[in-house]
């Protein structure tokens, strides 16, 4: 638990206390196939700390006919409001983009080949049964790419010291593309034993995983946790003690990019089989105060796709009161992906054929 920034530096970072309309994007085309339709739930709500900061899409008829893209965007800084809402309307059609013209970087500078050859987790090309992945992948880290420079770019908007989480799943037929920037949560509800079992599909980029630590240590930047906060490492500049960011990689914060912080998603992949029921994208906010297993048992037991997002943000913001009474209760943003209608979940739990 914890804010993204510290408020060593609160001042600086702390996002105006207004109201703010929550930010869902659902896109469904016309063509999409009626199997297809529905198996989808979104929803969002504001903490106590101000206005919602957060973020997040569902598109299905997403490039082809059987795609679909979620994603989940979590805004931190004075203006990570804007931050994840820009990203949000931007990043699906960027790496879409990308994809089109086969995922090629030709612009890149050769400091950029380095820097992701050094930072990406390779995959080899034979390794995935999907022979698609590859391009999804190159797609991916170009738009990721894309996007943090059209930040940096943007007019009248500071993201020196703002930002945004990024958790997006892609699903074109039986398989998904995962990408995991900063401490958005992706996580699998799978069937075990009658059971519904949760597999998280991507780590938590934070300054206190080994890898991420060295990175960010290496390109001067430090990282350790206030003697208030001993659970939580930050990101400090190196010659003062701001800004304290709790993540490794975001998009914005420039303030930190020459320290360590990146844009290069973690990106994995996965085929889906028939125990396979759901994924859930949700930001820290709910993982911060409900385990896996506790949102993959809500979403498992709800009655329609259509409640799952919003019985687990409404169970997300009760544990906050509960757990931490004086704390503000962060915002709580949940995506969940159905593979299968809610009928045929009910009739495996029930045992029926």
């Amino acid at each position: 638990m914890g804010i993204c920034i510290s408020s060593e530096s609160s001042a600086i970072h702390e996002a105006p206390e207004e109201a703010r309309d929550e930010n869902v994007i659902v896109f469904k085309a016309s063509k999409v196939l009626s199997e297809t339709r529905g198996l989808c739930s979104a929803y969002s709500k504001q903490g106590s700390k101000g206005l919602n900061q957060d973020a997040a899409t569902i598109s299905q008829g997403y490039g082809k006919e059987k795609a679909a893209f979620c994603g989940v965007f979590d805004g931190h800084g004075r203006n990570g409001h804007l931050v994840s809402t820009i990203v949000n309307s931007r990043l699906s059609s960027l790496i879409l983009n990308q994809k089109n013209v086969h995922g090629k970087i030709d612009t890149m500078e050769k400091g950029d080949d380095k820097n992701i050859l050094n930072h990406v987790d390779t995959v080899e090309e034979d390794s995935s049964p999907n022979k698609n992945f590859q391009e999804w992948k190159e797609a991916i880290i170009g738009a990721f790419r894309v996007m943090d420079k059209e930040l940096k770019l943007q007019e009248n908007l500071d993201c020196s010291c703002s930002g945004t989480t990024a958790v997006v799943v892609i699903r074109e037929g039986e398989d998904l593309v995962i990408a995991n920037l900063g401490d958005s949560r992706a996580v699998l509800g799978t069937i075990c034993d009658g059971e519904i079992i949760p597999v998280q599909l991507t780590t938590d980029m934070k300054p206190g995983l080994p890898r991420e630590a060295d990175r960010i240590r290496s390109c001067n930047g430090r990282v350790f946790a206030l003697k208030e906060e001993p659970h939580i490492q930050r990101v400090w500049l190196p010659n003062e003690n701001s800004p304290g960011l709790a993540m490794s990689r975001a998009f914005g914060d420039f303030m930190l990019k020459d320290h360590g912080i990146i844009a290069i998603p973690d990106i994995s992949f996965l085929t889906l089989t028939s125990k396979d029921q759901f994924i859930v994208l949700a930001s820290d906010g709910v993982w911060d105060v409900l385990s896996n297993k506790e949102v993959s048992s809500i979403v498992w037991e709800v009655n329609s796709e259509r409640e799952a997002a919003r019985a687990v943000v409404e169970a997300a913001t009760a544990a906050w009161k509960h757990k931490y009474p004086s704390s503000k209760v962060d915002d709580c943003t949940v995506v969940c992906l159905f593979f299968q209608k809610k009928q045929q979940l009910l009739s495996v739990k029930s045992g029926n054929p």
